[in-house]
């Protein structure tokens, strides 16, 4: 569930401006980075202020269920544990 290759559906990490972390899932990254960046409409209230979002973490989900499954479990994550994860199995 880690692996960093093309998939239906991704659960990603981007770290903000304000140095916070915002977590999301997408079954087009691409557009969904775009999104957040303001490039084109769409993306999340949260990173609306918090511009320029960078990501620093993926990893490829079998389907929407998982996606959010694993969203939610690292939402729950305190930040520590959060850039444990971006360490030890970021993409980027």
């Amino acid at each position: 569930m880690t692996e960093c290759v093309g998939s239906s559906w991704q659960v990603y990490l981007l770290k903000c401006c304000d140095d916070s972390l915002y977590c999301g899932i997408s079954n087009d990254l691409e557009k969904r980075l775009k999104q957040h960046c303001g490039e084109i409409k769409g993306g999340a209230k949260y990173t609306l202020s918090r511009k320029p979002c960078i990501l620093v973490y993926q990893e490829r989900a079998e389907n929407r269920s998982e996606a959010l499954k694993r969203e939610a479990e690292i939402k729950k994550m305190a930040r520590p544990n959060k850039l444990a994860l971006i360490n030890s199995k970021g993409c980027l």
